[in-house]
């Protein structure tokens, strides 16, 4: 009798311990030390209260965040649209779940060179991130208005590649005349004086681009209880940054930034670059479209994206929290 207990004990025990370690499993997130980022990063602050832990490791650009999940380093990412399509072109195992932030972009020059439009862009030293969405956006634009570009001087636009950090340094050196920024350092660059702003580059067929929360077919699939409380908490991160704008300020700039951006830095930013929950195929693909004509990403085969957006799981988790 005394074996058959302590077998009993041992069995139930075993599987308490087995639901500890479910509870506790970490999901692995992926995302960007950029203004419009902030209520992805803020997921993580209030994961326990969602029944889940997040581990977020910060990148610097989005096909950054791609080559991690190809590594098998992350379950979910945070990226720009560009970043998951030329990833999922490269075959790279995600689905769009999400959108969580439009806009983020603008075109800055540096004062006193009469930059008005893109057209005035002819001869100039243009800095971009190289596979960004601001680049697509401004070969976009260059096309629109029979400009030619190449980072190999001898073109209409001589294209600098540059970080989104190193793109404001170029601009307050002078060694570039102008930048398609993401934010918040455009609205830096205008509020520091030494830049100011073109115009926002949303009259492509692209319009306001929006930022993609994937997740990998495998966490999407074989983990769904944990993405659906993922997605769940998403949205609740993301409602309470609209909601509260002074607690969004205070985490963006105080945690994410260190205090290296103003107040008025972030209202700026935000203000071009507002926090949202949703994106459609419709989307994706005239995104798609727009990189393939443009020729960034280079894609062999294009993703359709009827075939891997996916928002069952926003849905769900937007109507069970009352969020239209």
């Amino acid at each position: 009798m005394k074996a058959i207990t302590i077998c009993k004990a041992i069995a139930i025990a075993a599987v308490m311990l087995g639901g500890a370690a479910q509870a506790q499993e970490t999901i692995r997130l992926g995302n960007l030390k950029l203004a419009h980022f902030g209520a992805v990063s803020y997921i993580k602050e209030i994961a326990p209260k969602c029944g889940i832990k997040v581990e977020e490791r910060v990148f610097a650009k989005g096909l950054d965040v791609m080559q991690a999940i190809i590594a098998g380093e992350l379950d979910v990412g945070a990226t720009a649209s560009e970043a998951a399509i030329a990833g999922r072109a490269g075959g790279t195992p995600v689905v769009v779940v999400a959108g969580f932030a439009r806009g983020g972009a603008r075109l800055v020059a540096r004062p006193g060179l009469n930059i008005k439009g893109i057209k005035d862009l002819k001869g100039k030293k243009v800095g971009v991130t190289r596979g960004a969405i601001q680049e697509v956006l401004l070969m976009a634009q260059l096309q629109q208005h029979g400009l030619k570009a190449d980072a190999v001087p001898g073109k209409d636009v001589h294209l600098i590649y540059l970080a989104y950090a190193d793109l404001n340094h170029a601009l307050l050196g002078k060694d570039i005349d102008a930048m398609m920024q993401s934010e918040p350092q455009s609205s830096q660059a205008i509020n520091k004086g030494f830049g100011v702003e073109v115009l926002k580059p949303y009259d492509t067929p692209i319009g306001s681009p929006i930022r993609t929360m994937v997740m990998t077919e495998k966490f999407y699939t074989q983990k769904r209880p944990l993405a659906e409380k993922f997605m769940r908490c998403f949205v609740m991160a993301t409602k309470t940054f609209i909601d509260d704008k002074a607690l969004a300020e205070r985490y963006v700039r105080d945690v994410m930034f260190k205090g290296q951006i103003s107040k008025e830095d972030f209202v700026d930013a935000i203000s071009n670059s507002p926090y949202s929950y949703d994106i459609t195929p419709e989307h994706i693909q005239v995104t798609t479209e727009t990189m393939v004509k443009t020729g960034v990403g280079r894609m062999g085969k294009p993703p359709l994206a009827r075939d891997w957006v996916r928002t069952d799981l926003l849905d769900a988790a937007k109507k069970s929290l009352n969020v239209l």
